[in-house]
């Protein structure tokens, strides 16, 4: 018995070290990955002059980047599921750096879409497998675990936009993506050699979070309304954050105050830039943060409270963005509370329904950011025909709601009995 107790406390030191190292490789990949979709607002001004094609036309990239990440990933899941992290996320680099090579050689329209379309397998290669492996990996610090994950992709171009930005500037948009996409997929496919998932018995439960102690296959989740129900409310909550990260930079032209310079003292610096900075840490921030209060609290309330603090922050963006420091303190606090949901909804996934085949599953859920993608170029025509942003932030302030509401008044009793239940029975 002696014998048999220390094997397992030598076996469970080994996991507890080496699963930091696991966290460490995904956070490096995720925040190399990250520019292809947060860096874009960067992009699209640029492409306009030079070509002279409208914004809805240009950001319809975006639109293509994301459904394109959204459609793979349940792909990317089996592929996971079937052969481990390593090949996946190393496709994902050489994807990562294709991508934006294509961009920097497209001059027409459906260069850049083709581009996007590359950099959407990419970002869903990337994301599924750090995700996968911090579920894994940390089953009693899930809400933790997957924060910092999440973490990595929302803040990892807090180094890269000021670079960036001066690149694009001094020597072009094409140079940018250029040099930029030949860093980026060296870091990932360098970085994901590292990666691989835990050996059974590596890995212990929350004692403090519901969590299921078997594993169910992706028809089982199908039969399960948890799943559908935790769709609707990641395509409702996606639709402003996506809305925020594709458009702020025409949201601070619009407003008069792109170029306005920001005085605190120390230093000075235009708002656009200042606002991204800022926003990108507290897009980091928030995941990490969020998901160690769900580890506490539950992923239910921590949602309500995140969803209704996303609400009042674009409400409050509406009515006072227009001054240039209200401006970056508002988009910082909509980042703030839009970030967490890739911690949240990925965390509370993982609980319900296991790690086993937690790939397929997760990439059915992630869908729902295909759907808030579409409302990315459809924004811009409702701001033309308008002549304001005002309409696009109540809406999505509205579906942030309706998204908080249902956290604590469906989404919690419904996990309620799933736990009660899903040990016992299956969804038939």
């Amino acid at each position: 018995m002696s014998v048999t107790t220390g094997v397992e406390t030598r076996t469970q030191f080994v996991a507890a070290r080496h699963r930091w190292v696991q966290l460490v490789t995904g956070v490096i990949c995720m925040a190399a990955v990250a520019n292809i979709q947060y860096s874009w607002t960067l992009f699209v001004p640029e492409i306009v002059k030079t070509f002279g094609w409208s914004r809805a036309s240009v950001q319809a990239s975006f639109t293509v980047f994301i459904v394109t990440q959204v459609l793979s990933t349940p792909v990317v899941g089996y592929l996971i599921d079937r052969y481990g992290l390593r090949p996946v996320i190393m496709l994902g680099g050489f994807a990562a750096g294709l991508s934006w090579i294509i961009n920097s050689a497209a001059t027409v329209l459906p260069g850049f879409y083709f581009g996007a379309l590359i950099g959407g397998i990419a970002a869903g290669c990337v994301n599924a497998c750090a995700v996968n492996s911090a579920l894994k990996w940390f089953p009693d610090r899930r809400g933790l675990a997957v924060g910092i994950m999440a973490a990595g992709y929302g803040s990892g171009t807090l180094l890269t936009v000021l670079p960036i930005a001066s690149m694009i500037e001094t020597s072009g948009f094409a140079h940018a993506f250029f040099v930029y996409g030949l860093i980026q997929g060296i870091i990932i496919i360098a970085a994901g050699w590292f990666m691989r998932s835990p050996d059974p018995g590596q890995v212990t439960y929350s004692t403090l979070v519901q969590q299921s102690r078997r594993d169910f296959t992706l028809v089982e989740a199908l039969r399960s309304p948890v799943l559908w129900v935790m769709m609707v409310m990641f395509a409702c909550v996606a639709t402003g954050g996506l809305m925020a990260v594709a458009q702020l930079s025409l949201i601070a032209q619009d407003f008069g105050i792109k170029n306005i310079q920001v005085d605190v003292g120390l230093f000075s610096m235009a708002a656009l830039p200042f606002a991204l900075i800022v926003d990108r840490i507290t897009n980091g921030i928030s995941r990490p943060m969020f998901g160690w209060i769900s580890d506490h609290i539950g992923r239910e309330t921590t949602m309500f409270i995140a969803f209704s603090l996303e609400a009042v922050g674009i409400l409050a963006l509406a009515t006072f963005g227009s001054h240039p420091v209200v401006f970056i303190a508002l988009s910082g606090l909509v980042f703030l509370a839009w970030g967490e949901i890739y911690s949240l909804f990925g965390a509370t996934i993982g609980d319900a329904f296991g790690t086993q085949h937690i790939g397929k599953i997760y990439g059915v859920l992630f869908l729902s950011a295909g759907f808030a993608s579409f409302f990315v170029p459809i924004a811009n025509l409702i701001m033309s025909a308008t002549g304001t942003w005002t309409t696009v932030f109540y809406i999505v302030a509205a579906m942030d709601l309706v998204a908080a509401l249902a956290a604590f008044f469906v989404l919690k009793p419904l996990l309620s009995r799933h736990y009660t239940h899903c040990d016992h029975a299956k969804y038939r």
